[in-house]
C-alpha cells in the first residue's frame, strides 16, 4: 500500500471513530488546490532542460497551508498529494494553526550545479508565487533542498511582492531563519520518546536505541539521545549499518563524519548487514530515513518494544498489524517528528513580529508543544478506544473538521 493510500485508509478509520457526516468527510479528503507547472531552465553546458514541478494545496482551515518541497527524481503527484494531506492532520495534531500542503520538482539535485539548482528554484518560484505567501502557504525545505533553496526562493518572491520573510521557513539564520530549526525534527523525536516512555514508566537513561538514518532528523535524534543518557547500541545510513552491545560513541562518531569519514570505515564498531538493523535487538527503534521500511518481510522480526517514526510513513499497513498482535508500541509520524513543522511555526511568528528568540526559548516552546500534543493524543486514544496512531489521527481529523464546520464549509 503506497503512502497515499494508507494516509487515506487512516483518515477514513478516524472518520468512522468520529462518526462525520459523509459529505464532510469527503470534502476533507479533495485538496484544495494541486499546481503542476513545467520549469525549462539553461544547464551550464549551454542546453535547455525542463522539469516539472508540483505543489499541492491541500486545507487550510486551520490557517496558511504549510508543507516542504524535495528535489527528487522520484517525486510523483500521488506521493506529493499524501504528504500535503498528511500535513493537514500533522499540524493540527500539534496545535499549529496552520493546514497542509507539499511540493516538489522531479530533478536529481546531486547531479546539478548549484547555479541550475538556483536558477531552477527561481523559476518554479516565478511559477507559483502567486499562489503562496505569509498568509497562504508557507513552504520549507524537505528532501533535496535546504536553507539556500529557501534563501532564493524567498529572495525571488520578494522582487515580486516586497520583502516577505515569512514566505518560507527554514531559511538561513542571517535571513530571519530560526535558531534551534536544524536540529528541530530530531529534537522532537527525542521529546517524543521521552514522553512515550515516561508514560510506560520507563526513561531514555538506560533504555538501548537502534536508529535507522543518519542525515539531519537522525544525526540529531541520536546526539540528543545519547545526551539524556540513552544507549544507541546500532544505526545505519544508506553506506551501511554499524553496532555495539555497550553503546556507540555518538561524539567520536559525529567527529568522524564530520572529518569526511563513513559510518562502516568507524573503528569504534562492527559492520553489520543492514538489513539486520531493523531486527536488531533493543528497547527503541528509530526509522528517520525512508518510508515502507517496516513491512509483512519484517515486521514479526522486530525485536524492539517501541517504534518512534522519525521518518514519513516507515511503517506500512500490513506491519502495522502484525506489530500490534506482537504488543509492540508504535509511536506515529503524524506525532513524532513534527519538531520540524513546530519550529517553522515558530520562525514564521518571529518573522510576522521582527522579533527573534534566543535558542533557549525555541526549545523550551518546542517540549511545551511536545509535551501537550502526546497528552492530547493520550486523551483521544482513551476516548475512542484506539492505538496511538489512531489517536493521532482523529485529534487531528477532528480539530480540522471543526475549523471546518465553525467556518461554514457548505457556504
Amino acid at each position: 500500500m503506497n503512502a497515499l493510500a494508507a494516509t487515506s485508509r487512516n483518515f477514513r478509520q478516524a472518520a468512522r471513530l468520529l462518526g462525520l457526516d459523509s459529505k464532510l468527510e469527503k470534502s476533507l479528503l479533495i485538496p484544495f488546490r494541486e499546481i503542476k507547472v513545467e520549469c525549462t531552465i539553461p544547464k551550464d553546458d549551454g542546453t535547455l532542460a525542463t522539469f516539472v514541478g508540483f505543489r499541492v494545496q491541500h486545507d487550510n482551515a486551520r490557517g496558511p497551508m504549510k508543507g516542504g518541497i524535495r528535489y527528487h527524481p522520484e517525486v510523483d503527484p500521488d506521493e506529493v498529494n499524501a504528504l500535503a494531506q498528511l500535513m493537514t492532520w500533522k499540524t493540527a495534531v500539534a496545535s499549529v494553526p496552520y493546514g497542509g500542503a507539499k511540493g516538489g520538482i522531479g530533478c536529481s539535485p546531486g547531479e546539478m550545479s548549484r547555479s541550475e539548482l538556483e536558477r531552477l528554484t527561481r523559476v518554479f518560484t516565478q511559477k507559483i508565487h502567486d499562489l503562496i505567501g505569509t498568509h497562504a502557504d508557507v513552504p520549507a525545505p524537505d528532501m533535496g533542498t535546504n536553507a539556500q533553496t529557501m534563501a532564493w526562493m524567498l529572495d525571488e518572491y520578494s522582487k515580486f511582492h516586497g520583502h516577505s520573510p515569512a514566505v518560507v521557513t527554514g531559511k538561513p539564520i542571517d535571513l530571519g531563519g530560526s535558531l534551534g530549526r536544524d536540529a528541530a525534527t530530531g529534537r522532537g523525536v527525542m521529546y517524543a520518546t521521552e514522553a512515550l516512555l515516561t508514560e510506560h514508566g520507563k526513561s531514555i537513561s538506560g533504555s538501548t536505541f537502534v536508529i535507522q538514518g543518519f542525515g539531519n532528523v537522525g544525526s540529531w535524534a541520536a546526539q540528543l539521545i545519547h545526551e539524556k543518557g540513552g544507549k544507541i547500541v546500532a544505526l545505519g545510513d544508506v553506506t551501511g549499518a554499524i553496532s555495539n552491545k555497550s553503546g556507540i560513541d555518538i561524539p567520536a562518531l559525529m567527529k568522524h563524519m564530520n572529518n569526511g569519514g563513513s559510518l562502516k570505515d568507524f573503528h569504534s564498531a562492527e559492520i553489520i548487514d543492514a538489513a539486520e538493523l531493523l531486527v536488531h535487538e533493543c528497547d527503541v527503534l528509530i526509522p528517520c530515513a525512508l518510508g515502507g521500511v517496516l513491512n509483512r518481510g519484517n515486521a514479526a522480526d522486530v525485536k524492539a518494544r517501541f517504534i518512534i517514526e522519525g521518518a514519513n510513513h516507515p511503517t506500512d499497513t500490513e506491519a502495522d498489524e502484525i506489530l500490534a498482535k506482537k504488543g509492540v508500541i508504535v509511536l506515529p509520524d503524524i506525532y513524532a517528528n513534527s519538531g520540524g513543522v513546530i519550529v517553522s511555526y515558530f520562525e514564521w511568528v518571529q518573522n510576522i513580529q521582527g522579533f527573534m528568540w534566543d535558542e533557549e526559548k525555541v526549545n523550551m516552546e518546542l517540549q511545551k508543544y511536545m509535551k501537550n500534543s502526546f497528552q492530547h493524543i493520550k486523551d483521544m486514544c482513551k476516548s475512542q478506544n484506539c492505538n496511538l496512531r489512531m489517536g493521532a489521527f482523529t485529534l487531528g481529523v477532528n480539530r480540522v473538521a471543526r475549523a471546518t464546520l465553525l467556518r461554514g464549509w457548505e457556504a
